[in-house]
């Protein structure tokens, strides 16, 4: 998850629209004045170990969707914010924003799924809790005073470091997902449906290695709200997102042709072309970015979410079915992020580090049992019956180190 400053440099260099952020606080004024609005407690968040906590419900109302906020104020450090989707089926993502920057978001937040939480140093001012599809789709939010300075802690020391390191990784990986796109673009444009399918398959890994690090960011010009301007559903969109007024884009449009019709159209060689496009417009907003601890910590968690909700069901890779190719992508990714956390978390909680280790061990362990060099992308094809047999399985191996790595946010952002 990107930190505040980064999501500022962001907004200005995408230029966001400004009455965005005014539409919101309309949106706010009138649903919180409504009774099937929002219920927010009036009451500073409760703080335990130095973090502030808040609970998001998201309910089915009388009158619609509503996103329940416990707690509405705050004082300045970190603040966890936990979401759990009791019910409501047209709310899918919460976000917490300031002015343009978004702060801290879940997504993917289907009804009956276990509660997500993220965790994010914030100062003094005013913020909006934005659940889209909620009867208040803006709820404020206001922090009371300033968060302190690093602790200057060994651990401090070790974390910070850490971040620094990985935004080496993450500047590394963008760097070769431009090279990976333009050799699936040659693949194609020479019509080659064979080698551009084992393009396809090498340039997939680096986008979901850091895809929570990129998520966010819009086309110079473009609004925050609207799809044709959003890089990241330009890039990733999927069957299950598409969204009619944009029509197919990116990877998985390239992924439908190939794969599903067989052959390469003057309309995939488009594809291509706006994929390099896109995603060398992506890696030019991301150069410099900077990273907290906790956003890797955030971040990482995101891209176990990402596994549990799209990949297990295969819906990530409908017609190739190269969703074990992602998944793995997905896990490495979040290694990343952890290894470079490490040295830093065994000072504050060596069990939980030791844990989220072990656990990181068993989920490649399991990956390998798939690994098949024949296979674009080196894993087997997560097919119909592959699902059937090992889903369940994989998901509860998944789960079990999702649950002691959320934790880890609010360590590290007190440290």
């Amino acid at each position: 998850m990107p930190s505040n400053d980064r999501r500022a440099r962001l907004a200005a260099a995408a230029v966001l629209v400004p009455t965005v952020v005014a539409l919101l606080a309309a949106c706010s004024s009138a649903g919180a004045a409504s009774s099937g609005g929002a219920t927010a407690g009036s009451t500073a968040a409760p703080v335990s170990k130095g973090v502030a906590k808040v609970a998001i419900d998201l309910v089915s109302g009388t009158s619609g969707d509503e996103c329940r906020v416990s707690h509405t104020t705050a004082a300045a450090g970190p603040v966890t914010f936990t979401v759990t989707n009791r019910s409501a089926t047209g709310i899918t993502e919460v976000e917490l924003v300031q002015g343009q920057r978004i702060v801290g978001e879940k997504e993917n937040l289907a009804p009956g799924l276990a509660a997500v939480s993220f965790t994010s140093t914030l100062t003094g001012g005013r913020y909006a809790v934005v659940c889209p599809g909620g009867t208040a789709e803006s709820i404020p939010f206001t922090v009371t005073g300033e968060a302190a300075a690093s602790s200057g802690s060994d651990a401090a020391v070790l974390l910070a470091d850490g971040a620094k390191r990985y935004g080496v990784y993450a500047a590394s990986t963008l760097a070769d997902m431009v090279t990976a796109v333009q050799r699936l673009q040659a693949a194609v444009d020479g019509g080659d449906v064979a080698a551009a399918k084992r393009q396809y398959a090498l340039a997939r890994p680096f986008y979901e290695k850091v895809e929570s690090d990129v998520a966010g960011f819009v086309l110079p010009g473009a609004s925050a709200t609207d799809n044709r301007g959003n890089l990241d559903y330009l890039v990733d969109m999927r069957a299950s997102n598409l969204d009619p007024k944009v029509g197919w884009s990116g990877f998985h449009a390239i992924e439908r042709d190939l794969w599903k019709g067989g052959r390469i159209t003057a309309t995939t060689k488009r594809y291509a072309a706006d994929l390099t496009s896109n995603v060398r417009q992506l890696v030019t907003l991301a150069k410099g970015l900077d990273y907290r601890p906790e956003d890797l910590a955030n971040g990482a968690a995101g891209l176990l979410e990402e596994v549990q909700t799209n990949k297990i069901k295969g819906e990530e890779e409908r017609y190739s079915h190269l969703d074990l190719v992602d998944f793995a992508a997905n896990i490495e990714g979040a290694e990343q992020a952890f290894a470079n956390l490490e040295p830093g978390l065994r000072q504050i909680d060596p069990a939980l580090t030791q844990q989220v280790a072990d656990r990181f061990t068993a989920v490649q362990e399991a990956l390998r049992a798939y690994q098949d060099p024949h296979q674009p992308g080196g894993y087997e094809r997560y097919t119909v019956a592959v699902q059937a047999k090992d889903a369940a399985t994989l998901s509860r191996l998944v789960q079990s180190l999702q649950d002691p790595l959320s934790k880890i946010a609010e360590k590290v952002a007190t440290a």
